[in-house]
């Protein structure tokens, strides 16, 4: 299978999956399940956690492991490139990023320029494509599904917008989606903004686009608030929510 690149922006059209719903992707035709490893990484830098995809996607391409592989992270605050490029969409100066400590780093995953930060809860699934019967777009479809439904265990209402892959609640952007595709494996994956500090999104046009904004789960759910509702926003329970709508949205038992 030739080498993919996916995009974060939307290809003309809706996706074919979008169009038959969830059930598209699962569940999987063999009567053995579909099985994946989940590792909790904790707060990991980003160059750290990219060398562990790359290592781990290269280690089943070699065929030295056989196991799909789900990485759960948060990052300290860092600037990505995709393919796309970015640079031209950050709005403060490199020497101000340099003074907050923060770094802008290149990447081979779709998408332009993107921020990770503490708060944010993120997914790198090193899965197994073309053994596991999955389509690339029906992958993405289905990533976004995971934030969907974790933002819908909170009570928000999120949902996919024509101007960028990821998901949105109304016009600010909540999660987003970014993969790379080769030998039939996928690396890179989800964003979802938990309880983060938004400031540093606004110092980046995010994906390219310079008419949104970013929201995250805590201040979407700030509205209920009122009605003496109380939320808790710990990792933990995110990852388990990852984990629990993964194995559903793609039919896998996760370890």
């Amino acid at each position: 299978m030739p080498e993919r690149i996916v995009s974060n922006r939307l290809e003309s059209g809706r996706l074919e999956s979008e169009k038959i719903g969830i059930a598209k992707l699962g569940p999987c035709k063999d009567k053995k399940k579909r099985l994946a490893i989940f590792k909790d990484l904790g707060v990991l830098e980003y160059k750290k956690a990219l060398e562990l995809q790359i290592s781990t996607l290269q280690a089943k391409i070699d065929k030295i492991i056989d196991e799909d592989y789900i990485f759960f992270v948060e990052h300290q605050c860092v600037f990505t490139l995709g393919r796309r490029g970015g640079k031209e969409n950050l709005t403060v100066s490199k020497k101000f990023l340099s003074e907050k400590n923060i770094d802008i780093i290149q990447t081979n995953r779709g998408g332009n320029i993107t921020c990770h930060c503490p708060g944010q809860a993120v997914m790198y699934p090193i899965i197994d494509l073309e053994k596991n019967k999955i389509g690339v777009k029906d992958f993405v479809y289905g990533l976004e599904e995971i934030m969907k439904l974790t933002a819908n265990d909170y009570g928000i209402d999120v949902g996919r917008n024509k101007k960028n892959h990821g998901i949105w609640a109304g016009n600010s952007k909540i999660g987003s989606v970014g993969i790379r595709v080769k030998k039939g494996i996928s690396m890179h994956g989800i964003a979802l903004n938990i309880n983060p500090d938004l400031e540093p999104f606004s110092w980046i046009n995010p994906c390219g686009l310079s008419d949104i904004s970013i929201t995250s789960i805590e201040k979407e759910t700030n509205q209920f608030k009122s009605v003496g509702k109380n939320y808790d926003f710990a990792m933990d329970r995110i990852k388990n929510a990852f984990k629990k709508h993964f194995s559903y949205v793609f039919d896998y038992i996760i370890r």
